[in-house]
Parts: C-alpha cells; sequence; structure tokens
C-alpha cells in the first residue's frame, strides 16, 4: 500500500469522516507507532495507528488502473441486455473496481477504474478541471475556421461547450485526423461537437487523461498507475 495522509487512512478504515478524522487528530486523540500524533503526517498499514484502545485497520486494498477500452464494450458494471463490459475485464482482481467517469460504448481508450472513491470524485468534479484527449479520424477537412469554433466552444443542443484545444491536424482525400482536448464530460460531447461544424467522426480514441497517456498499452488490457501518475493528476493519495 502506497503511503497516505492519516486523515484519509482513518476515513478509509471507516471510523469517521476526513474532516471528523482531522478534528481528532488535532484533538490528539490518535496515535501512530505509539506516539500521539497532533498534526498530518503519511502513514500506510504497516504503522499502528490507533484511537484510544482500538486498532485501525483499511480491510481494502486501493487500486487504481489505467485500462484501454474496446469499441462495443459498455463503460459500467452490468448491462440489463447483456453486452460487455469493462467489469468483465476485471473479474480476476481480488477487490471490485469500477469506471471513473464514462467513454462511449463504441469509442475506445483510455478510462480509470479503482475503488477509491475520493479518487473517482475528484476526477470527476469539474472545479478540477481535468482535461481529456481524444484522437479523431472522420470525414471532412479541419479548417481554420472550423478549428477556430470547436476551440471556442459550439452549440451541441442548447448547451455552449468550454474552450478546446485542438492540435495535430492533417486533413487528406477529404477525411481528417485531429486531436482535441476538453475538460467537460458530456454526453457523446466530441461527436456532437465535430457534428455541429458538419465533420462526422468514424473512429474515436482517448489517448490521455491529464498528462497520463495510453501508450502503448493494447485494447482490453491494464495496468496499474503509479504514484507519480496519480499525483500527476492532482490527487493526494
Amino acid at each position: 500500500m502506497e503511503k497516505m495522509r492519516l486523515q484519509k487512512y482513518i476515513a478509509l478504515c471507516g471510523y469517521a469522516s476526513r474532516r471528523k478524522a482531522e478534528q481528532l487528530i488535532s484533538q490528539g486523540a490518535v496515535t501512530v507507532n505509539g506516539n500521539v500524533v497532533r498534526e498530518i503526517i503519511m502513514v500506510d498499514d504497516s504503522d499502528d495507528v490507533r484511537i484510544g484502545n482500538k486498532v485501525l485497520k483499511i480491510e481494502n486494498k486501493l487500486l487504481y488502473f489505467a485500462f484501454n477500452k474496446p469499441e462495443m464494450v459498455i463503460t459500467s458494471m452490468s448491462d440489463q441486455f447483456g453486452r460487455k463490459t469493462v467489469a468483465d475485464f476485471f473479474d480476476t482482481v481480488e477487490e471490485r473496481v469500477y469506471p471513473v467517469g464514462r467513454l462511449d460504448y463504441d469509442s475506445s481508450g483510455l478510462i480509470f477504474m479503482t475503488n477509491d472513491g475520493d479518487f473517482a470524485n475528484f476526477l470527476m468534479h469539474p472545479k478540477n478541471e481535468v482535461t481529456k484527449t481524444y484522437a479523431v479520424s472522420a470525414k471532412g477537412d479541419i479548417t481554420d475556421d472550423i478549428k477556430i469554433q470547436l476551440e471556442n466552444g459550439v452549440d451541441i443542443g442548447g448547451y455552449i461547450t468550454e474552450k478546446a484545444r485542438i492540435d495535430n491536424v492533417v486533413n487528406s482525400n477529404g477525411k481528417c485526423s485531429v486531436e482535441i482536448s476538453i475538460t467537460e464530460g458530456k454526453n457523446r460531447q466530441v461527436r456532437k461537437m465535430f457534428d455541429a461544424v458538419g465533420i462526422k467522426i468514424y473512429m474515436l480514441q482517448r489517448i490521455a487523461i491529464g498528462p497520463v497517456k495510453i501508450g502503448d498499452l493494447k485494447k482490453g488490457r491494464y495496468r496499474s498507475l503509479t504514484q507519480k501518475e496519480i499525483e500527476s493528476l492532482g490527487y493526494n493519495i
């Protein structure tokens, strides 16, 4: 287990919320390895953490995975129509992990799987503006005017999208490839944005979340996120 802040450790043990844990720490009610602790320190499951005579232990190990979701896979733990879900790829993982956010059924690419609810909530909260980058293949040319429209925001059905970044535009024989980075996560947003400017996407892959890139991870495979990658997203374990 990676080291984490003491108040989070207490919360994950189910003893108290993080805020209440911070109060207990400041009141001197928490000991770590026999010493009273009144400030936030980093601990893991090798430390003896106690409140009174109660020893606190986390039953479930926190897991963080980068997964390359194939097309035609539901970003859900189950599906009423019997379609393949992301959960089917993690049936050998001891702990139950779930997807952070969504990725369209007919799109592929990077999605995080975890059992850390705080991590999931942090990434999905709009105020944190975690960037998602997509590689797009589509019919039509990305002109300078269309590029400006996409970057400044387009109407996708009563909603004007926030600013986006467009990179690596290649137009050839009536088709284009391009990368788009957004901080929002509306349903099928990238496809709707391109539809709004008359460009029809036929392949969409998420290639990065924040600074974490999909790299050479093959479709249907996953790997553990490193602590450095987790922290690079702005989240402190």
